[in-house]
């Protein structure tokens, strides 16, 4: 359990910007009755942009409002959520920065031995299905404010979903989390807007327009959507999808859910959408415009810029200790540089949450925050990462607003790389130069995924990364070699990854550099049979790879492979996708991945029977593992003792 915060006593303890008061002392040294907003967030405090929760505290600060900050509070009774008293206007409840699930869980269901963002790495210092414990917690401390759900566990739990550590359809987070408003996305826009028409004296009920926000309605405003049915669904001013009654006991249903969801999340033409759940809705709003790049345009804008401006301390607060907090080591000396991901990779919920706009810093912002990083006192001189959801889609767009506002395509480069979608990496080429022309700043590296689709079309941009932002090791994601696998999670195939591949070792033998690409696969993917796992070790064994982090496929809530996972189905097509489901299947795909290492013997040898390739058991040069202890090679007679 993580030690409540406890507020900062002397000058030395004190950053150049106060922390977010955490607790009544902390008020009471800012001369404060009280508080608008009280953030509870499941993740320990560290003031960073990367911390979510964080990031909306200091942008609602940033716009006027008093805000304080309730961090991973012990959730056994209603009284850590009283630390900071009532709050004029509402409580903003969120999990953390990943899913409380995913957070504790493997894909094997096994408990995680460390949690990256509590300090120390310590676990079991947020409950399971943190957003709704929160939630009525904060209800129980105060019962008439108003409660706000936001961040990823919230966002990808807003409609019915499949859940995978439970095995089971699960309703709306909303109803579970007795809230009153959800707000889905990156919240921005929409949690400053509730704020300050709260503040102007706006009920909460009356809040029902707010753009990237869902609220529940009673039985007969969802009568009135489900009404004439005989329209076509394009006809319709409001898309309702199939009950969560039906999407519980009809896997057709809920692939139709989801088709019609993922449809739904261009905000230039989504319309709102409506669930049923028994005898109340849920009603969905259009998803928020993306922040506008740079600067913006002043007024009532909302830009890019202006949240890493903030006055961040970039700091774990000084109550933890010295134990530290592990995310927060992974990104104290890297710079994010956009937002989004038009990749629209089935089985990755970054698209679902942060949208397919790409929303961009200026080159001035991430100059400043580079000098910001520069003054932090254990800085040696190297940024760790350059980069975002993806390396290398800064600045990237549609060719045309117009043609953006009204695409209904899930991805902008698959099945290929769309001829509206805009190329060019020399926006993002220049920044690195600039950054590595910076004051202090001897290694700038890029940690983040680079997108070799499009890294393939800009061999200049490979040339950079080659010779000036590569530590050694480059993160590639192939994911998978069969062509069928690769469709079902809308990547390119595997050809592209290898002309990539060969313009990187070319590019950095230019620059006399020993320096490597590291693929990352999935196994047990939707579409994935064994017969495909023996596909992709024969590739790894025929180009010498050995990889050593890979991941067996979780179901996250609400992505497209979570519904394939689930129901068999491609929600796009409606035809049937095979699915390893049994905790056993997907180990043994696991471990034809892993086929060099003898921790996996066993289970690869199991596999390779299952799927009738015995003769790749043995100790010829063929083979890819060897025979169990006593038993006769495939082929060749057993060694003598």
């Amino acid at each position: 359990m993580a030690p409540p915060l406890t507020p900062l006593k002397t000058p030395a303890q004190r950053s150049p910007h106060p922390f977010l008061p955490t607790c009544r002392a902390d008020l009471d040294a800012r001369g404060w009755d009280a508080v608008d907003i009280v953030i509870v967030s499941g993740d320990a405090y560290v003031d960073h942009p990367a911390f979510g929760p964080v990031l909306i505290a200091r942008f609602l600060e940033g716009r006027g409002f008093r805000v304080g900050l309730i961090a991973q509070p012990q959730w056994q009774s209603a009284e850590p959520f009283k630390a900071l008293g009532k709050p004029r206007l509402f409580f903003g409840v969120a999990a953390g920065n990943l899913d409380s699930m995913l957070n504790r869980l493997t894909s094997q269901k096994k408990n995680r031995s460390e949690d990256q963002y509590s300090p120390g790495g310590r676990t079991g210092c947020r409950p399971d299905r943190a957003t709704i414990v929160y939630a009525n917690r904060c209800r129980e401390a105060f019962p008439d404010v108003p409660i706000v759900l936001g961040g990823i566990e919230a966002s990808l739990r807003r409609i019915a979903h499949y859940d995978y550590w439970s095995d089971t359809v699960r309703r709306s987070i909303l109803l579970d989390a007795k809230a009153d408003l959800l707000v889905f996305g990156m919240g921005e826009r929409p949690v400053w807007e509730i704020a300050r028409r709260l503040k102007a004296g706006e009920a909460i009920k009356q809040l029902r327009d707010v753009r990237g926000t869902a609220f529940l309605i009673n039985d007969e405003e969802m009568k009135r959507h489900e009404a004439d049915p005989a329209r076509r669904a394009a006809d319709r001013k409001t898309v309702v999808l199939p009950s969560f009654e039906q999407v519980s006991t009809d896997k057709a249903a809920f692939a139709r859910m989801s088709r019609d969801f993922q449809l739904e999340t261009n905000p230039g033409n989504a319309r709102p959408l409506a669930q049923r759940h028994g005898s109340r809705g849920v009603y969905f709003n259009p998803p928020a415009q993306p922040l506008e790049d740079g600067e913006g345009s002043g007024g009532d804008s909302v830009a890019m810029d202006e949240l890493y401006d903030l006055p961040f301390n970039r700091a774990v607060h000084p109550s933890l200790g010295a134990e530290g907090v592990p995310a927060f080591e992974t990104v104290k000396h890297s710079v994010v540089l956009m937002r989004g991901c038009f990749g629209g990779c089935s089985f990755c919920s970054i698209t679902e949450h942060e949208g397919r706009v790409i929303q961009s810093r200026s080159e001035a912002s991430v100059l400043r925050e580079i000098r910001a990083v520069r003054r932090q006192g254990d800085f040696r001189g190297t940024i760790t990462d350059l980069g975002g959801p993806t390396a290398n889609m800064y600045k990237l767009s549609c060719r045309s607003e117009a043609i953006e506002s009204k695409c209904r395509k899930l991805s902008c480069v698959h099945p290929g790389v769309c001829e509206n979608l805009v190329t060019d990496h020399g926006p993002l080429i220049h920044l690195m130069q600039r950054v590595r022309e910076e004051e202090g700043v001897k290694h700038v590296f890029i940690a983040s995924g680079v997108r070799y689709d499009l890294a393939e079309r800009s061999p200049e941009y490979v040339k950079e990364l080659a010779a000036h932002h590569t530590g050694g090791q480059l993160s590639v994601a192939p994911e998978h070699v069969s062509p069928r696998v690769l469709e079902k999670m809308k990547k390119p195939g595997i050809e592209s990854y290898e002309r990539f591949q060969h313009m990187f070792a070319c590019a950095s033998q230019d620059a006399g550099k020993e320096q490597y690409d590291i693929p990352y696969f999935i196994s047990g993917h939707p579409g994935s049979t064994l017969e495909d796992m023996v596909e992709l070790a024969l590739w790894l064994k025929k180009n010498g790879r050995r990889p050593r982090q890979v991941q067996d496929f979780i179901p996250t809530p609400m992505s497209m492979a979570a519904a394939m996972y689930f129901t068999g189905l491609d929600p796009m097509t409606m035809e049937p996708v095979f699915t390893a489901r049994g905790l056993k299947e997907k180990r043994l795909q696991k471990a034809l991945l892993l086929y060099w290492n003898p921790e996996h013997w066993e289970d690869a040898r199991e596999a390779l029977q299952q799927a009738g390739r015995d003769d790749l058991i043995g100790r010829g040069p063929g083979a890819l593992v060897p025979p169990a202890s006593g038993e006769r090679a495939r082929g060749r007679p057993a060694p003598r003792p």
